[in-house]
C-alpha cells in the first residue's frame, strides 16, 4: 500500500509540474499556440511522458483551468472573509482580484481566449464554473450592500456587477497595452472609489 500510495504522489508531483510548465508558457502565448513538446520541454520531461499524465492538450488546459479555480476562488474568499461590511468586503475582492491577475497574467489569457470559442467543450464548461463562481460571490456582496442600506435599493444590479467585472478587465487590458507588469493595486483602489460613487454607495 506505500509503495501505491507513493507512487499516486510522484505522479500528482508530475502532473502539477506540467500545469505550472503551461501556465507559465501562457503569460506570453495564446493557449492554442503552445505545442504539448513545448510544455514537455518547459516541464523538463518526454512528450511521451507527458501524455502518460494527460491524453489530450485540452486536458492539460482543463487541469490548469482547474488550478486558477481552486486558487483564485480561494483567495477571494479569503479576502472577503477578511471583512464585516459587505461593501468592504467587495473592494477586498477586488484587490485580490487585481492582485491574483497580477501574480499569475495567464489566468486572463486562459479565460477570453476559451471563451471566444464558439464550440462547448469540458474546458469551456471549467472556465465558465470559474466565472460563476466569482459572479456568485460578487452579486452576494452588492445584495447584502443592499440590504444593509449602504447602497441604494434602486442599483440595477446586473449593471451593478457588469461595472465591476469591467473594471478588472480594463485593469487587465491596460497592463497589456502598457507591456510592462505595474502592481495593479494603486490603480485598483482608485477604480474601486470611483466603483463607490457610480452605484451611490454610502462610504
Amino acid at each position: 500500500m506505500a509503495e501505491i500510495s507513493t507512487t499516486r504522489a510522484a505522479s500528482e508531483i508530475r502532473r502539477q509540474q506540467i500545469v505550472d510548465a503551461a501556465l507559465q508558457l501562457a503569460q506570453g502565448q495564446a493557449p492554442e499556440a503552445i505545442s504539448t513538446q513545448a510544455i514537455a520541454d518547459a516541464a523538463g520531461i518526454s512528450q511521451g511522458g507527458l501524455f502518460r499524465h494527460f491524453p489530450t492538450k485540452d486536458a492539460i488546459w482543463a487541469a490548469a483551468v482547474g488550478w486558477v479555480r481552486e486558487h483564485f476562488l480561494a483567495a477571494i474568499d479569503a479576502a472577503a472573509e477578511a471583512e464585516a461590511d459587505p461593501l468592504r468586503k467587495l473592494e477586498a475582492m477586488f484587490l485580490a482580484h487585481a492582485q491574483f491577475v497580477f501574480e499569475h497574467p495567464a489566468m486572463p489569457r486562459l479565460v477570453f481566449h476559451e471563451l471566444q470559442r464558439p464550440i462547448e467543450s469540458a474546458l469551456r464548461a471549467e472556465v465558465r464554473s470559474v466565472l460563476v463562481g466569482y459572479r456568485s460571490r460578487v452579486m452576494k456582496e452588492l445584495q447584502a450592500s443592499m440590504a444593509s442600506g449602504r447602497v441604494p435599493a434602486s442599483l440595477n444590479l446586473s449593471a451593478g456587477m457588469t461595472m465591476y467585472i469591467g473594471m478588472i478587465q480594463g485593469l487587465v487590458m491596460q497592463s497589456a497595452i502598457a507591456e510592462k507588469q505595474n502592481r495593479p493595486i494603486p490603480a485598483a483602489r482608485e477604480l474601486f472609489s470611483l466603483y463607490l460613487r457610480a452605484i451611490g454607495a454610502d462610504k
